[in-house]
């Protein structure tokens, strides 16, 4: 308990700190002044999108625990892959590896063996963002630069995967000091099975699953910004702004994209979007992320509370 205190706390740090960094770039009286006028039943609707993002992940979660012939109780993997959530604010998403240390200690699943697939669960994400990205850029031509570095970023990342020998050397070369070696063999372990999950038809599949759940959530983004009195962002812009600056914060590799996907889309809607001043794209911004990662680390964390709470009344029975 003192440890998720922690963690926490921590988390409302970050939130503070990334709110108030970009609050910086607009009058705070502005951005009541925008908020006075929004149409709240938009933030209701992304909620629910992002409801509906969550379940088709779990559904590409379900599946790639099928292949890896990982047996679960429907409701344990459920509380397992949303208490993943909790963690989501870390570089690149990866404390949601956490569900790996739930899945040993629930059914004795060796970490080497569920690890893959919650990097290979990042992979089809950042796959399925960046195809997004790219149908919106076609149609608009906008954050060209930004797309084509996270562009040859994933693809390069692809490449390696799909090469063994090249990934094989890769972590022979990054274990080559004596104080690393002994976690060669694990690494080479863990590739083999996030190679399996990257190969042409799993990738197919699970960046499908993982487009349309996305584009859920860009959805949600089109319905906030259209709730606010006079604007109107078209739908194919917003998907490139949501999905490009999402792609962005999750390369930066700070905790949760903090600051740079906040930053990245409130810039982006006031240089392309007409109509959108810097109050109004702020206050977007901000329900945005509330509605999308936030919204996803309260259900986390409140899900493995309860997940943690019911072992330790259950080791207590006679």
């Amino acid at each position: 308990m003192k440890n998720r205190s922690k963690a926490l706390l921590l988390l409302v740090i970050l939130a503070v700190v990334a709110f108030a960094g970009i609050s910086i770039y607009t009058d705070v009286g502005d951005l009541g002044d925008s908020l006075s006028g929004f149409k709240w039943w938009a933030f209701a609707a992304a909620l629910g999108l992002s409801l509906f993002n969550y379940l088709l992940r779990f559904v590409r979660w379900s599946l790639y625990l099928r292949n890896a012939d990982i047996r679960l109780e429907t409701f344990l993997s459920v509380r397992i892959f949303l208490s993943g959530f909790a963690l989501s604010v870390t570089p690149g998403k990866l404390g949601e590896l956490l569900k790996c240390y739930l899945l040993r200690d629930y059914k004795g699943v060796p970490i080497a063996k569920s690890a893959p697939l919650v990097v290979g669960e990042r992979v089809s994400d950042l796959t399925a963002l960046l195809v997004l990205a790219l149908i919106g850029f076609a149609i608009y031509g906008v954050a060209g630069p930004l797309i084509v570095i996270a562009g040859l970023f994933i693809l390069s990342g692809l490449i390696v995967l799909a090469w063994p020998r090249l990934a094989q050397a890769c972590i022979t070369a990054l274990t080559y000091p004596g104080f690393l070696r002994r976690f060669r063999e694990p690494l080479l372990e863990f590739y083999v099975g996030l190679a399996s999950l990257v190969r042409p038809w799993p990738l197919c599949w699970a960046t499908g699953i993982a487009s349309v759940a996305w584009l859920a959530e860009c959805v949600g983004f089109t319905l906030i910004l259209a709730a606010f009195p006079g604007t109107h962002v078209p739908f194919g812009l917003a998907i490139l702004i949501y999905a490009a600056t999402t792609v962005a914060g999750a390369l930066s590799f700070l905790p949760g994209g903090l600051l740079v996907t906040e930053a990245g889309m409130t810039l982006l809607l006031v240089e392309s979007a007409r109509g959108v001043d810097e109050p109004t794209a702020l206050a977007a911004t901000i329900l945005t992320r509330l509605a999308t990662l936030w919204f996803a680390v309260v259900i986390g964390v409140i899900t493995l509370t309860m997940l943690r709470r019911a072992k330790v009344e259950r080791n207590q029975l006679p």
